[in-house]
């Protein structure tokens, strides 16, 4: 009997077609969406500027990661909600200087409802950033990411 492995690396590809020097549409896999400045800096606001949906895919990566964990150790999470809040130096989006770390600072807050112990929780506190890509890929840069947890437990 031939075991069949799974690809452990694939490719990811993505495209974006300058719309104007503001607003880029963007396209994945049979998806299509649009990142755009806000009008006070000459876009149209109607999509999240690059550096938002950068800190975005964080709130969301640690979604999806803490949910996997979550099932392979049988841990019921009934609500998760997730702020980023970070620290921005504009200096090089401004063309003002090269600057080698653009997000000094990350404070991931994540906030969920439970019935796990507290044993179980701390399993997803563990593996949240040794599993994440996004978060890996930021601490690898130098950003400090800072995760506070807020745990309810559910009756």
């Amino acid at each position: 009997m031939t075991t069949i492995k799974p690809k452990t690396v694939v490719r990811y590809k993505a495209s974006g077609e300058a719309e104007s020097h503001a607003r880029t549409l963007l396209k994945v896999r049979d998806l299509v969406d649009v990142s755009d400045e806000p009008e006070e800096r000459g876009g149209t606001n109607e999509g999240f500027a690059p550096t938002e949906f950068f800190l975005s895919s964080l709130a969301a990566c640690s979604n999806v990661i803490s949910h996997k964990i979550a099932k392979k150790n049988d841990i019921d999470l009934q609500s998760m909600d997730i702020s980023v809040d970070a620290g921005f130096n504009r200096l090089g989006v401004t063309l003002q200087e090269e600057i080698d770390l653009p997000f000094p600072d990350i404070k991931l807050r994540i906030e969920v409802t439970t019935d796990a112990s507290d044993e179980k929780m701390e399993i997803i506190k563990r593996d949240l950033p040794r599993y994440c890509p996004i978060a890996k890929m930021i601490e690898a840069a130098g950003t400090k990411i800072e995760t506070e947890w807020a745990i309810n437990r559910s009756t």
